[in-house]
């Protein structure tokens, strides 16, 4: 690392105008959470491998600012070269750069790596202390990043409408009479899994995520993909042509970008404002109107998501009882699903069941189920302290063996031709501290007032719950790439409720299920809005001897 940060720090010397700090985002060129070996340059500078930071490095300092989600993890992988800043704890990165660095100071950041919004923020706090933010016409970091991997080359593959519930034309129909109504002559769409859904096509080019790397141009009267052309295959091509998309070269999206917006002088291109690389002078800056196209699920769409759950809870199940028995074989514990006593057996010290071990299994019984194509995330599983690192990532060399005397925690998904799913489920396999035995039904209980939540339409749903505290990332959309956002509800949308606490050098404890938003039947109908409530499509028992009943209430219970 140390080689890393001096020559990155050359290359900002060197830099016109030379550079006093170097901006290094998590996201790629489309503003991705998730991204490819190749785009994961905050990780090869810093170490850290959280899915969120942001890195800034200046002549004589290296910071990095994550979330709660990451506060343990990120303190074991970063080096004494670095400062971990806690967001919502530390002064924020801007509060933090405009006092600290010099007056004047230029700041640079690949902009193709950072948003619109958060570009122009910058700006502006920067602007107090006459500092610059100053897009490299280069990204640094790449400059420096000797053996990075190649770009991906794998195939992109059609979507059938079987799964998608709707063809492309009456996509784009809908999508032109948005541009229509915007007055606007185009629209450039930045996010991955936007490109995949308009198109319905498919990919494997972010492990985890179904999606290409492509962007997407549709005006009033054509409609453009750009990609590495040699990843599309003949059959993809005709079906994009018979729906009028043109493939073209996937470099080439900046310049047709301005070529667009400049040869209509009375009509703007709509950009998502996601995206600064492709700033043009003639854009509308606005939220792609596809994010809650996307986010409302047709009949088809939501049809294959139960199914897919339904399929996804039998692995999850199957799992559990594979677990229960290895346990009492290996160990002679009580069990997942057993209340007796422990069973009278000697441990067998020639087996062992480790974190990876575990989670292998899960992968294959999941990977046994109809439509299933991957995961949808590498799967957190954690025994005792590690369960306590959010977002902790087991590896075969260093993981954990199970021990039934801690808790163990598992956060995993599979991505179906029909759906994704998502699930979380803590286990303890013998004696229980009173704190967890505490914990547990809190959680339950969180999750149980989402079940019988009411709501009225168009309003944004938040639950306080007990005291204690939730580090955890929250209610998250589920399409075939989670992502969170905070906009009202609507009928058919999906949502996940993922409580959890963690106690750090002790124990992690969280449950999360899949809802999926429905109209509530309500007595009343108070005020004559409507009112929405949720409805669970995750198929998987909670532990039963984890739960004090007497905690829970008469209509809890009752479910």
């Amino acid at each position: 690392m140390a080689d890393i940060l001096a020559s990155l720090r050359s290359l900002m010397t060197s830099h016109s105008p030379p550079l006093d700090a170097l901006l290094v985002p998590s996201e790629d060129y489309h503003q991705s959470e998730y991204v490819s070996a190749r785009d994961k340059r905050r990780q090869f500078v810093s170490g850290f491998t959280g899915s969120a930071g942001l890195v800034l490095i200046t002549k004589h300092e290296a910071m990095l600012w994550t979330d709660g989600r990451y506060f343990l993890q990120a303190m074991q992988q970063l080096s004494d070269q670095w400062k971990l800043m806690r967001i919502g704890e530390d002064p924020s990165p801007d509060v933090w750069m405009p006092d600290i660095l010099p007056r004047e100071a230029a700041i640079g950041v690949d902009p193709w790596c950072v948003s619109v919004d958060t570009a122009q923020r910058w700006e502006r706090t920067f602007a107090k202390k006459k500092q610059k933010l100053v897009q490299t016409s280069a990204n640094l970091v790449d400059e420096v990043w000797k053996n990075r991997p190649p770009a991906e080359s794998n195939p992109v593959v059609d979507h059938p409408l079987e799964f998608s519930g709707r063809s492309v034309a009456e996509k784009l129909k809908d999508l032109r009479v948005k541009l229509a109504n915007e007055k606007a002559r185009g629209i450039i769409i930045t996010a991955l899994d936007e490109v995949a859904w308009l198109y319905n096509i498919r990919g494997s080019d972010v492990s985890y995520s179904p999606v290409v790397h492509a962007f997407a141009i549709v005006t009033t009267n054509s409609a453009f993909l750009y990609v590495d052309k040699r990843k599309v295959s003949s059959k993809v091509s005709s079906s994009l042509q018979e729906n009028g998309i043109e493939v073209r070269e996937y470099g080439a999206v900046s310049s047709d970008v301005v070529m667009l917006a400049s040869n209509q002088l009375d009509q703007a291109m709509r950009v998502n404002s996601s995206q600064n690389g492709v700033y043009a002078n003639k854009v509308l800056l606005q939220q792609s109107p596809l994010a809650l196209e996307k986010a409302l699920k047709n009949p088809v769409e939501l049809e294959g998501l139960k199914n897919a759950h339904i399929r996804d809870g039998a692995a999850v199940v199957e799992f559990l009882v594979w677990l229960d028995k290895q346990m009492q074989e290996i160990y002679g514990a009580s069990g997942y699903f057993l209340e007796g006593e422990v069973a009278n057996k000697k441990r067998l010290e020639t087996m062992k069941l480790t974190e990876v071990i575990v989670s292998d299994k899960l992968e294959g019984l999941r990977a046994s189920k109809e439509h299933f194509r991957g995961l949808s995330f590498p799967t957190i599983s954690s025994v005792g302290s590690n369960a306590a690192i959010i977002h902790y990532s087991p590896q075969a060399e260093t993981c954990a063996e199970l021990d039934p005397n801690s808790i163990y925690l598992f956060d995993s998904g599979g991505q179906y031709l029909d759906g994704t799913t998502d699930i979380t489920r803590t286990v303890h396999l013998e004696s229980l501290r009173h704190m967890r035995g505490l914990a547990i039904p809190m959680f339950l209980r969180a999750i149980l007032l989402w079940a019988m939540l009411d709501f009225l339409m168009e309003q944004t749903v938040m639950l306080l719950i007990s005291w204690l505290e939730f580090l955890c990332g929250g209610p998250h959309q589920i399409s075939f790439r989670p992502q969170a956002q905070n906009v009202p509800l609507q009928v058919s949308m999906t949502v996940t409720d993922e409580p959890g606490y963690y106690e750090d050098g002790s124990f992690g404890i969280r449950l999360e299920n899949v809802l999926v938003v429905k109209e509530a039947d309500t007595e009343f109908n108070f005020g004559d809005k409507g009112y929405l409530s949720f409805d669970h499509i995750t198929w998987a028992p909670y532990q039963i001897k984890l739960i004090d009943l007497s905690l829970l209430t008469p209509e809890e219970i009752s479910g």
